[in-house]
């Protein structure tokens, strides 16, 4: 059945379920549940990503493979700002636009970070992401972007990691179903050019870092030098960052310059 509906990974897909399922019943429901196109993630409860088992509520953009390489660029930057070398943390980090909260997870599983905030203004997101977060250590806020923030870690940010919607408006209608028809648009609608949250992320972003601080942000191959020129005009010294083995790209901003 799994095959016959397009699942591409169908016989590893039927393995997951069965091994997650408490019964027949159960098994049966999940897999016509699959086969109406409904994301394997919301079907199990959990996503992996970088390793971890991230827990994905129904209605919670699913953490894609692709995004690793934001966790791998972004956790590099902390332990090379380590400082001095031996220092156990590696100060604040943000993860904006967090959904299930699983990018700061995976940040702070790979260096050991002093403080973590995710926010996300969709409430099923925040909902999700804290029961991720919390036992990361921690805190998860509601709200639009920055203004979700306490206005006490202005300039006291070393790291902000943003995997915010880039799809360009046009383009939604050729995402795969399960995509399209079942994830919220608010997680993947980035505007007429896929920009528009870039734009606003990057604007803001110097009155929360502080003067050696970084941002770094998921974008497409296609976007890339927008994402970078809008950097650039804000004064951040930028670099794009490609990988073929997970298909991601994010661009890196510098507040040295």
């Amino acid at each position: 059945m799994l095959r016959a509906a397009g699942c591409v990974f169908a016989e590893d897909e039927a393995q997951l379920l069965m091994s997650e399922a408490r019964g027949p019943a159960e098994l049966s429901g999940w897999v016509e549940r699959r086969v109406s196109g409904e994301p394997l993630e919301w079907i199990v409860g959990w996503a992996e990503f970088c390793g971890l088992r991230i827990a994905v509520d129904t209605g919670v953009f699913v953490p894609r493979r692709r995004t690793e390489l934001l966790v791998l660029e972004a956790a590099s930057l902390l332990r090379e700002g380590l400082t001095p070398p031996a220092s156990p943390s590696s100060g604040v980090v943000v993860d904006l636009c967090c959904g299930s909260g699983a990018v700061g997870v995976a940040v702070a599983s790979q260096v050991s970070v002093g403080e973590l905030y995710s926010a996300d203004i969709d409430p099923a997101a925040v909902e999700c992401a804290r029961r991720n977060v919390a036992a990361a250590g921690g805190h998860v806020h509601r709200g639009d972007l920055y203004a979700a923030l306490p206005a006490r870690l202005k300039q006291q940010v070393q790291l902000i990691v943003v995997n915010a919607p880039y799809v360009p408006t046009g383009l939604l209608p050729t995402m795969p179903p399960e995509a399209r028809i079942h994830e919220p648009p608010l997680s993947l609608d980035g505007g007429a050019d896929g920009l528009d949250l870039h734009r606003r992320v990057i604007r803001e972003a110097p009155e929360w870092l502080d003067p050696n601080g970084h941002l770094v942000i998921e974008t497409s191959e296609r976007q890339a030098a927008g994402t970078a020129a809008l950097m650039a005009a804000a004064g951040f010294a930028a670099r794009t960052v490609h990988s073929e083995e997970v298909d991601g790209t994010v661009v890196v901003g510098s507040s040295k310059v």
